[in-house]
């Protein structure tokens, strides 16, 4: 049996591959294989080939081929960077959010001129790309200026981004590249006061990754079996989200993994927000809470909650504790990892969003609004193993229409939403069709994948 395509998503915890058939017509999900992610073990490819053998199973065939292989991976947790700008709440906050947007793991961030101490925090973390801005276009250049002179003696061989000040690239590329670093100079992500201009270096930074990173052991293998660029999978699910916001306006997907729980919004925000936000957001943003996942962080999570808290609920918490895994055994076992699951979406969502709060002026009291704005948001998607398979996802996913009311300051959405699920588990799947094959083909599948779960 040949198919068109098979795509796989080395996951943190699992490595799911999804065959793909008819992709010039009517597309079809033909199969879905699944193993542990098998980095444990030195190698994801051998979890790669034991979810093909899966695979091969439930399509009942032993001879099995494709036309195309693609995939994405989240398998070493993101790609550690470091983030160093002029300002934290102008250039620095543009530049994280270019960063999370590519799906990249922020480790350090500095405002203002580095010293000695940055570099040797900069040199334990080890990075694996270093971001620099600083200055709107042809305003101040010193501070930037002197980091890059002070990153040029980092004794670290690791890709340097550019995405500061206009006036100063010419200066800082000359700087960087001869000390011998590797620097890709891209459009200031604060050109003006007011003004966030996060995509290009979102784009720089995934090409980065595709070109100068392996993320897991065994990763290089898969680099000569696949057709395309290997994604991060939340970039690919970014991707697949600004899609969901062709179709349907702004809106909001969740994903729940084994490690993180990821937030991705596209929305401009209600116009009532707007007129008293005292600082730009991207239309896109991600957001990546690494201590709140299902299997690798689950005991984070259980701490966050409190154990206390769960023995209400579960008189044998700990043997539920002992059994926690991406593939529940009994009901009350899948039951428990909702209680989890419930904890982490709530929580990612409202770390992802703004708030509202008043201040005092020489006019009196004013309100004022500050972070991501999600009060226009219609639509969640819900994705990620147990949003996209469990029985209690629905349950989850529909208390997103009574965050308002519980915190009513924060900047969630308003109005009844409407609840969907990646039923197939492959918004990353489809992300990457849409980068690299088609995004015409990429939005049927998606309309295809959808499962409506109500309001």
């Amino acid at each position: 049996m040949k198919v068109d395509l098979v795509f796989a998503e080395i996951g943190s915890t699992t490595t799911v591959v999804t065959a793909f058939h008819n992709l010039d017509g009517k597309v079809k999900i033909l199969a879905q294989g699944e193993h542990w992610t098998t980095v444990n073990e030195g190698d994801v490819t051998i979890g790669i080939e034991r979810a093909i053998e899966n695979l091969k199973e439930k399509l009942g065939v032993s001879n099995f081929s494709w036309d195309k292989f693609a995939a994405s991976s989240s398998a070493a947790g993101g790609l550690k960077m470091t983030v160093h700008g002029l300002v934290y709440d102008m250039t620095v906050r543009a530049a994280k959010e270019a960063a999370l947007g590519a799906g990249a793991v922020i480790k350090y961030i500095t405002a203002g001129k580095m010293d000695e101490f940055h570099l040797h925090k900069i040199k334990q973390i080890s990075p694996k790309l270093i971001l620099l801005a600083g200055g709107v276009d042809y305003g101040e250049k010193e501070t930037v200026i002197h980091n890059a002179k002070l990153l040029s003696k980092l004794e670290l061989d690791v890709p340097i981004i550019y995405a500061g000040n206009i006036a100063a690239a010419e200066q800082v590329e000359f700087i960087l590249k001869n000390s011998g670093k590797t620097v890709f100079v891209t459009e200031n992500v604060y050109p003006k006061i007011d003004q966030l201009n996060v995509e290009p270096t979102r784009n720089i930074i995934k090409e980065v990754f595709a070109k100068h990173i392996t993320k897991a052991p065994g990763m290089e293998k898969i680099y000569d079996v696949v057709d395309y660029e290997i994604h991060t999978t939340p970039g690919a699910v970014m991707k697949a989200t600004q899609l969901l916001s062709e179709i349907y306006g702004d809106v909001l997907t969740v994903d729940i993994g084994g490690a993180t729980t990821d937030v991705d919004s596209v929305t401009e925000g209600s116009n009532e927000i707007q007129e008293i936000t005292i600082s730009p957001e991207p239309v896109a943003k991600r957001t990546v809470e690494g201590d709140l996942g299902l299997f690798v962080n689950a005991h984070n999570v259980i701490d966050l909650i409190g154990k206390e808290n769960l023995k209400h609920e579960f008189e044998n918490l700990d043997e539920l504790i002992e059994r926690i895994s991406p593939y529940p055994k009994t009901d009350q076992d899948e039951y428990f990892i909702s209680k989890l699951a419930l904890y982490c979406f709530q929580q990612g969502i409202r770390r992802h969003v703004g708030k509202k709060k008043h201040i005092y002026t020489a006019l009196g009291r004013k309100l004022i609004a500050e972070g991501k704005d999600l009060t226009a948001v219609r639509y969640l998607f819900g994705t990620g193993g147990f949003l996209s398979r469990s029985k209690y996802a629905k349950d989850v996913l529909k208390t997103v229409n009574n965050l308002s009311k519980l915190h009513p300051m924060e900047l969630l959405p308003q109005n009844e939403v409407k609840i969907f699920r990646d039923k197939y588990y492959i918004f990353a799947a489809i992300g990457v069709i849409a980068s690299e094959i088609d995004k015409e083909i990429a939005k049927k599948i998606l309309l295809e994948d959808l499962e409506e779960l109500g309001g």
